[in-house]
């Protein structure tokens, strides 16, 4: 503690200096907030701005990485499909602009680069609603990633999870929790804003809450030193800490507000398969209702169960997971605003025994009841629990599980644009919305293991991939 006052004061001494070397008086009893956190909401990228009074402050080096507002492209592919419509254009193109899609088959401008794709199909760019960029696999077996991997290090591997996920054709994330590696998920985000280095458009969580004994303890850690080792959650042990903890993670510069209302599998009942309530419906009406005053969304972790009930009812804008779901809850969701984001693969991928078998099993009749009882679905794959650049295989799995090609592509465009409430900006192919686009070898409409081929990204107007004709581009760091 004192070391800590010791920093504050120096802080405090030398502010006033800086702030007249910068030609700027300091303001009597102006708050002191750190450069990365100035941003206080989802960077303005793309097409159109985003939030125009959230926008980032003005950086002295300015943009890294600008792409020419005159710059146009023409698209060809044997394809061309707008998932929300489900229409599919054969022989036609896209045309770019800037950071803009112009339309399909739209006037061509004077000047503009054909680029020529071949029997592929063009969609829109993947979006993945839920991700964890600085988690890897190794990161969840003792000893835990927290207490041997420094932050820095952390945000290293975050850079290479974002261009293994834009790699594969995510031009956009929602990134649901920092794993412990503190703020590196809104300097990442911002980064990449920036174009200081490439990775998908980045919707972040940063903490997330949980409560002391739950899900996002760090357990088999020495008791006497417990105390001293930073968990990578905040742990919300009284009605008075919520609205504190929320407000803490707006300021910190989230985008949204992750919650844990259930704990893991560790912590579920093997025989009733049961899982553990975190949060109360009064709580979780707390969480909501504080998070929606500054206009931020809220995520759920929830297996199933009463913790599930209480979290639609009081409005979260996602249900993560889900394994568990009682029909109950299936009929809830059903007929609220709440979505679910399934992530079959990450417990698909990990069975090892008997106990984890059975809750696959439970996960994949969840996802049949919710698709006959019409619960609206977004895609997202909890990638990091598993290798990055390898989430593509969540459309096997929804499809194999019951749904249409056409619908598991929706979900990870249209439908997860929505649950991002950026409806026509992403996750389309429509004029005036960002230039976000992906092709793929084959028909994944006919067989959606082609979801897997992908042979060109574009993401804000730049061209991060072509395979097709093994182009490179003056961005260095689309020199794969």
């Amino acid at each position: 503690m004192a070391r800590r006052a010791s920093l504050f004061a120096s802080l405090r001494r030398t502010l006033p200096g800086l702030l007249l070397l910068a030609g700027a008086a300091a303001p009597a009893g102006a708050a002191i907030q750190p450069h990365v956190n100035q941003t206080q909401g989802q960077p303005v990228s793309g097409c159109v701005a985003r939030t125009e009074n959230l926008k980032p402050p003005q950086v002295p080096f300015g943009q890294q990485n600008p792409v020419a507002e005159d710059k146009a492209y023409v698209l060809r592919a044997a394809r061309i499909l707008e998932p929300a419509s489900g229409q599919v254009t054969r022989g036609g193109y896209v045309v770019v602009r800037g950071k803009c899609i112009l339309g399909v088959n739209a006037a061509i401008p004077a000047g503009a680069e054909t680029v020529e794709l071949g029997d592929g199909t063009l969609m829109p760019g993947l979006i993945d609603l839920h991700t964890h960029l600085f988690l890897r696999d190794e990161d969840q077996v003792w000893p835990y990633s927290i207490l041997w991997k420094t932050s820095p290090y952390r945000t290293i591997e975050g850079v290479d999870a974002a261009i293994k996920t834009l790699n594969i054709g995510f031009t956009t994330v929602r990134d649901l929790d920092d794993e412990g590696a503190l703020d590196s998920d809104t300097a990442l985000r911002d980064a990449i804003a920036r174009g200081v280095v490439p990775g998908p458009q980045m919707v972040v969580a940063g903490v997330p809450l949980t409560i002391t004994g739950g899900d996002m303890n760090l357990p088999l850690v020495n008791p006497e030193i417990q105390p001293h080792v930073p968990q990578p959650a905040e742990m919300i042990d009284s009605d008075a800490a919520i609205v504190p903890a929320v407000r803490e993670r707006i300021k910190r510069g989230s985008d949204l507000i992750k919650v844990y209302v259930t704990s893991t599998r560790r912590q579920t009942d093997p025989v009733t398969m049961m899982p553990f309530s975190q949060f109360n419906a009064q709580q979780m009406r707390t969480i909501v209702e504080e998070a929606h005053r500054y206009g931020r969304d809220v995520a759920a972790h929830g297996y199933g169960g009463p913790a599930v009930e209480a979290a639609v009812a009081a409005g979260v804008r996602t249900i993560e997971h889900g394994p568990l779901l009682t029909d109950q809850n299936i009929a809830s969701l059903a007929k609220s605003d709440t979505y679910w984001v399934p992530t079959l693969i990450t417990y698909a991928v990990r069975q090892n025994t008997d106990f984890e078998k059975r809750f696959v099993a439970h996960h994949r009749d969840a996802f049949r009841k919710a698709l006959k009882a019409g619960v609206k679905i977004g895609f997202g794959t909890d990638v990091g629990s598993f290798p990055h650049g390898t989430q593509n295989g969540e459309f096997d799995l929804m499809v194999d599980y019951g749904m249409k090609p056409l619908d598991a592509i929706r979900a990870a465009t249209s439908v997860a644009a929505t649950v991002l409430r950026l409806d026509g900006q992403i996750g389309t192919l429509a004029a005036g919305s960002d230039a976000d686009i992906v092709a793929v070898a084959g028909d994944p409409l006919q067989a959606i293991a082609d979801i897997h081929k992908v042979r060109f990204v574009m993401t804000d107007g730049r061209i991060f991939r072509n395979d097709v004709t093994d182009q490179r581009f003056d961005w260095e760091w689309s020199r794969r």
